[in-house]
């Protein structure tokens, strides 16, 4: 009886394991953060991105590298190769689950009622009906022993996929913050050709005044102050384009940092800021230096990398599979007849396998997806 009543515990308590497994909890994107396509997969899979749209607050002045940083967490571009990076990384995760057992609870209660034949002499109808009452709480085990080399090919996959998802995450950002940085440069080209218009309009309107007074004394002629008026025209002309191009700059660059178009970012132009003697690096290193951190050749190589591993696993499902099962069971059962006695039992049961599964027609479906491995290798390689 204590048997028993270990055996029922011990699977209440597996029940109660499985029900009670924690959940993963995510924190905020790491954008700006990983700066390496290893660094981004790995970012990716345990992060996720923030909800939050950033507003911009009109008091503030911002810097440009405030600016790259609200863009890298809050445009759409890098909101979508976040979301395919965190994709490609849990994908890692999954592929790598295949190398752990699948542990199953199963609960089975069930009442059948059955037509037994058995000879007339015991039994007088030549059959019996019975009827089976059964309890059965149970846990099953599948481990996948040997695949010759499928797993392998799946997780390295995987990797690679996630590293390219990364390199492509990486790569919008720069491509982001190069576009915010043109913008940022573009608005304050803008505010200077507007400061400039606006002291051209001053210039022009005191210079038309001076000839209008020097008409007036007669010191002037009518063309000296048509001449004033039309220079005052058209400083007019070109503060008004210039206010015009500032605005636009400005929801250019709100645009490019996915925020609400808004008249009211202020930005620091550092106008006083020292401009540096000379570059910290020579040239050609900065060069070398720049083809080597490609983050576009870094996906392109990972992709590569991933089309051959997939061509493996292709390949693999040609191949058997060595399998172990095993359940584990607290089996109650009442059965009843129609003719006799049959007794009741509570027992804790079990089964154990190791089962060797080699597919060895499927229709074409393995060929078919070799073809398809194959052929996005190959178009891979193309780019």
């Amino acid at each position: 009886m204590c048997f028993r009543s270990r055996h029922t515990f011990v699977l209440l308590w597996l029940f109660g394991v499985i029900i009670a497994l924690p959940v993963e909890n995510g924190l905020a994107q790491c954008a700006a953060i990983a700066s390496t396509p290893g660094a981004a997969s790995s970012c990716a899979a345990h992060e996720l991105p923030g909800e939050k749209i950033a507003t911009i607050d009109p008091n503030h002045s911002y810097s440009l590298a405030e600016l790259i940083d609200i863009a890298e967490r809050n445009n759409p571009r890098t909101r979508i190769v976040w979301e395919q990076a965190k994709q490609k990384a849990k994908q890692l995760g999954i592929e790598r689950s295949s190398y752990y057992p699948v542990l199953a609870a199963v609960a089975t209660f069930g009442d059948q009622r059955i037509i037994d034949p058995f000879p007339k002499p015991l039994a007088p109808l030549g059959y019996t009906v019975d009827e089976i009452r059964v309890v059965q709480p149970e846990i099953t085990l599948e481990y996948l022993l040997f695949d010759f080399g499928k797993r392998e090919a799946r997780i390295d996959a995987a990797k690679a996929g996630a590293l390219a998802a990364g390199a492509i995450f990486i790569q919008a950002n720069q491509e982001v913050a190069f576009a915010v940085a043109s913008d940022y440069y573009k608005l304050v080209t803008a505010q200077e050709r507007l400061q400039a218009a606006q002291e051209t309009l001053k210039t022009a309107q005191t210079t038309q005044d001076a000839a209008e007074d020097r008409l007036q004394n007669g010191r002037a002629t009518l063309p000296d102050v048509l001449n004033a008026r039309a220079e005052t025209s058209q400083a007019v002309f070109d503060l008004e384009s210039a206010d015009g191009d500032e605005k636009i700059a400005r929801v250019t660059l709100a645009e490019e940092l996915g925020v609400e178009p808004s008249p009211n970012i202020v930005i620091d132009a550092q106008k006083n800021a020292p401009l540096p003697e000379s570059l910290t690096l020579p040239i050609d290193e900065l060069i070398k230096r720049a083809m080597a951190d490609r983050p576009d050749l870094a996906a392109q190589i990972a992709e590569i990398r991933a089309a051959d591993d997939e061509v493996r696993a292709a390949k693999a499902e040609y191949r058997p599979r060595i399998v172990l099962s095993g359940a584990a069971a607290q089996t109650a059962i009442w059965p009843t007849t129609s003719y006799g006695q049959l007794g009741s039992a509570n027992e804790f049961t079990w089964s154990a396998w190791v089962n060797l599964e080699w597919t060895i027609f499927d229709g074409g479906a393995r060929k078919n997806q070799l073809a398809i491995a194959e052929s996005k290798n190959a178009r891979r390689r193309m780019n």
